[in-house]
């Protein structure tokens, strides 16, 4: 990870491959128009995504931040309908057919097509029952749809009996029980207390209370009016602050987080602390992400990068 080489990168980058390099270089070939003449290109694509997903082999950490990253950075569904149309017996192909079409209805709040969209997860599972994938993006459709309480626990036992600590499966089932999916602050209250006392502090899903604590600050100040002017109060909340101070005291030291995702994780956490006030703490994990800059949760203040540099210029700047 970038925060363990103690080198200086200079200037911050969006990056939300994270230090994952391989993928990274994918996501720039995917993100390029392809010139005029070219031909081919789909069939190499695909022969990429291909080769890196069976790279992360049981590594289900590594393999659900490939396709969730390859999905958001897809431009459109071209290329991963092309690859399960080619081959509609690969659960590679099958997961990220399912996780594009997750990302685009995560963003619209619809899914056109979700009947088709859940017979790829069932048949991805039936390849390769061992995968927590198929079921994370389940958990995924049931958030957008807005399914009973029941149905979205279903595909989280599922998940977490393949991969207890998942990271996507905690997210998605906190937006399954969030107020926008249709639950309520209680229950995301009782979910976040539950998963709190077994849950190890470095473990892939260590970010689900903050993340939960971020949503509630954003929710605030998104009603505008004097509810978003009185929001910084949030932060000052005794269990809020030790959520905080828990992640600040761990997160950042080198070597304690390990999973793919740390450093967006880090991200979350520069960006609660510059929220609470507490810019000498931004400071410290600023230092550590060494430049890395992930969109969210940066994008809820303007252009993400140029939020990144500023409020990072600003922390770091000598007193």
């Amino acid at each position: 990870m970038p925060f363990l080489s103690g080198r200086r990168s200079g200037r911050p980058r969006l990056a939300p491959e994270l230090d994952d390099t391989e993928l990274g270089r994918l996501v720039k070939v995917l993100r390029t128009p392809s010139r005029p003449g070219m031909i081919g290109m789909t069939d190499l694509h695909v022969a990429r995504a291909s080769a890196l997903l069976a790279a992360a082999g049981g590594d289900w950490d590594r393999r659900s931040h490939r396709l969730s990253v390859l999905a958001a950075a897809i431009p459109d569904a071209g290329l991963a309908s092309a690859w399960a149309a080619r081959e509609p017996r690969n659960a590679d192909a099958l997961l990220l057919h399912a996780w594009v079409r997750l990302e685009r209805g995560l963003r619209t709040g619809s899914l056109p097509d979700s009947a088709s969209l859940l017979k790829s997860c069932y048949q991805a599972a039936e390849l390769r029952p061992e995968d927590p994938e198929p079921w994370v993006v389940l958990l995924g459709v049931a958030r957008v749809e807005r399914h009973d309480r029941q149905t979205a626990l279903r595909a989280w036992r599922e998940a977490l009996a393949r991969d207890r600590w998942n990271r996507q499966a905690h997210l998605q089932l906190l937006g399954c029980l969030s107020p926008e999916a249709g639950g309520s602050r209680h229950q995301v209250i009782e979910f976040i207390d539950a998963v709190r006392i077994r849950m190890p502090g470095d473990a892939p899903s260590a970010a689900v209370e903050l993340t939960a604590c971020v949503g509630q600050y954003l929710d605030t100040v998104s009603r505008g009016g004097v509810e978003a002017l009185m929001a910084r109060d949030h932060w000052s909340q005794p269990l809020v602050r030790s959520v905080l101070d828990r992640a600040l005291a761990a997160w950042p030291s080198p070597g304690f987080l390990r999973h793919a995702a740390a450093l967006a994780d880090l991200n979350l956490l520069a960006y609660a602390l510059v929220c609470a006030e507490r810019p000498a703490d931004a400071a410290t994990v600023f230092r550590a992400l060494d430049g890395t800059a992930t969109p969210w949760p940066w994008q809820c203040d303007g252009d993400p990068l140029t939020e990144f540099e500023r409020r990072q210029d600003r922390c770091l700047r000598p007193r």
